[in-house]
């Protein structure tokens, strides 16, 4: 259900709440937020996703995992090649069903995620310092809240993904 410009608020605003949108994904983009220290930069989005998904919900074959993060199965297949060739995450087989595949975070994966997400809570504090946690509260609230909105504009059937804050 779309707004017109006159019930979804004041055009100037929209305009600056899309720019400052626009400059967040490219400056995203560009520093990948990817930490502080040796550890910047160390693991791709894609990489700390999967990673992080199989951390929260345990082993699980592709498709699960797929579904779970709201892409396909080959996509899952193309990014956790590297990260089980770096012993990242461990390919088993399924318990019940030897011909399924069941992948899992390994020690070592547990290990680089804990690491990493480290370095990028650093990263958060660093860029928030000078906040109220009120503010961070509320900024957490509505960015998880604007992703939401976008991940369902993405996946109007259903299947948006709601992604999952990292436990800390």
């Amino acid at each position: 259900m779309s707004m017109d410009m006159t019930t979804a608020g004041d055009p100037g605003l929209l305009d600056t709440l899309q720019h400052q949108v626009a400059v967040f994904a490219r400056r995203a983009e560009q520093t990948r937020l990817g930490g502080v220290g040796q550890v910047r930069n160390t693991m791709d989005r894609a990489a700390y996703l999967l990673l992080n998904r199989l951390d929260q919900e345990g082993p699980m074959g592709v498709k699960a995992l797929a579904s779970s993060m709201g892409i396909d199965s080959s996509t899952v297949t193309r990014q956790v090649a590297p990260l089980v060739d770096s012993g990242l995450v461990k390919r088993t087989s399924h318990p019940e069903d030897g011909r399924a595949v069941v992948l899992q975070l390994s020690p070592r994966g547990a290990s680089r995620l804990d690491e990493v997400r480290t370095s990028r809570r650093q990263l958060m504090a660093d860029l928030t310092h000078d906040w109220a946690p009120e503010e961070r509260e509320a900024f957490c609230a509505l960015l998880t809240r604007f992703n939401g909105a976008l991940s369902a504009r993405m996946a109007p059937q259903g299947s948006a993904e709601a992604e999952q804050p990292p436990v800390a």
